[in-house]
């Protein structure tokens, strides 16, 4: 196998990433997250009290030594320019870094992104300007950490054409996901896309391969593919459709797991892709020891912050005690005489004396008024909750006034209570 016994090397893998260009594709419209992507697309979405979720992929591009990273957007995208060009301006561009946004502009044809497949071909001229020698195509709406640099060096050494980034899914869940078979070797002998009958891992019946969205291809065996599906006109070029299913006949197409290398143990990745996924992942963060750990001083999550002050408890009467217990506390909150438990807050909330949030998640801005009781919620960027109002005490009422999940999470935004008024 090609450099098989240099994969291990620190500097062998530096100088694969430092001559790879990321892709993220952070244009879609993020529908299954409901009222939350009305006004921002979905990578731009707050996540974990000071984040938002693109920067999870931003930051395993720059950990993993990959600088020159491309981001085409499309949807309601205003909020994702503004927090990177805050927050991600630091590369050196006389250095060839960069994160560059590439808008959708119609730059072949007439038409707009018609999918992730054709979303990267439209910019296949911006692609080979760089001259890269892998491109790496990556989904800005998911929560992670992976270095990069050990599944590109896998790529090499199995001499692949296209090598897939998969995670271990249990088997019912598998008709949420693309599914990929593999044989013993990690080659993929067969692709469905939400298949109602997915076939298990070698080994384990449990359990099924799902696709991260992560692919790792040269650039001319990039373009070739992406050609060849501009000019299918019933193709609707998606790659987890229309370009891995049709390369594994004639291409070296392998899997690279996403797991630990030691103990094979299936590594932290989420799919937040819906408002249960996105509460429960916020809420993972809160527990005792979280899977996903964001103290991690070797693997930090780059962000844009505002320059907020110290968290502050305030008033210490009976009933009317600042505190929150089991929860997470962003910069520039203040919990005046209000009880919070098991809950995320993110930046700049102001939280009134009397009342109780339990088990929610409150993003930027957030102010909640005197004597409210908040359960299992999440509250959009700014929303305004007034005296005494009460949000998850109620299935009924909640849903003639909010957005309610299957799983009983009330989504409340401002466009919501606008309509209270």
């Amino acid at each position: 196998m090609r450099h098989a016994a240099r994969t291990n090397t620190g500097r062998y893998v530096s100088r694969l990433t430092s001559g790879t260009l990321a892709v993220v594709m952070a244009g879609g419209r993020g529908e299954r997250l409901k009222a939350l992507t009305e006004h921002r697309c979905k990578p731009a979405t707050p996540f974990g009290g000071k984040f938002r979720i693109i920067d999870f992929v931003l930051s395993n591009c720059v950990n993993s030594g990959i600088r020159q990273i491309a981001v085409l957007t499309q949807y309601k995208a205003q909020s994702l320019i503004q927090h990177i060009q805050r927050g991600w301006s630091y590369l050196r561009g006389e250095l060839g870094e960069f994160v560059e946004f590439i808008p959708a502009q119609q730059q072949i044809g007439t038409h707009w992104y018609r999918g992730t497949a054709d979303s990267v071909y439209q910019n296949m001229e911006f692609i080979r300007s760089h001259n890269p020698t892998h491109v790496l195509i990556l989904a800005g709406d998911h929560i992670y950490k992976m270095d990069y640099g050990p599944m590109i060096a896998y790529h090499e050494q199995c001499e692949a054409d296209i090598t897939v980034g998969v995670v271990d899914v249990p088997i019912e869940r598998a008709n949420e996901f693309g599914i990929l078979t593999t044989d013993d070797t990690n080659r993929v002998v067969k692709f469905a896309e939400k298949p109602q009958d997915p076939d298990p891992i070698i080994g384990n019946a449990h359990l099924a391969r799902a696709s991260m969205g992560i692919y790792c291809i040269a650039l001319d065996r990039l373009e070739k593919l992406l050609t060849d599906d501009a000019a299918n006109e019933d193709s609707s070029h998606d790659f987890g459709k229309n370009i891995i299913p049709p390369a594994i006949d004639r291409m070296r197409v392998f899997a690279y797991p996403f797991e630990d290398v030691e103990t094979r143990a299936q590594n932290y990745w989420r799919d937040v892709g819906n408002v249960d996924a996105l509460y429960e992942a916020n809420m993972e963060l809160v527990s005792l020891n979280p899977e996903l750990n964001i103290y991690d001083h070797q693997w930090p999550i780059w962000t844009y912050q505002a320059q907020q002050p110290p968290a502050k408890f305030v008033l210490d009467g009976e009933g009317r005690r600042g505190t929150a217990v089991n929860s997470m506390v962003a910069g520039g909150c203040i919990i005046s005489g209000a009880y919070v438990a098991q809950s995320l807050l993110s930046s700049d909330v102001r939280i009134e004396e009397f009342s109780v949030i339990d088990s929610s998640v409150l993003l930027p801005g957030v102010t909640i008024g005197r004597r409210t009781k908040i359960t299992r919620c999440i509250i959009d960027e700014n929303c305004v909750i007034p005296d005494g109002m009460q949000i998850g005490q109620d299935p009924d009422e909640d849903k003639k006034r909010f957005f309610v999940t299957r799983r009983g999470v009330v989504l409340v935004t401002p466009d919501m209570m606008r309509a209270l008024a």
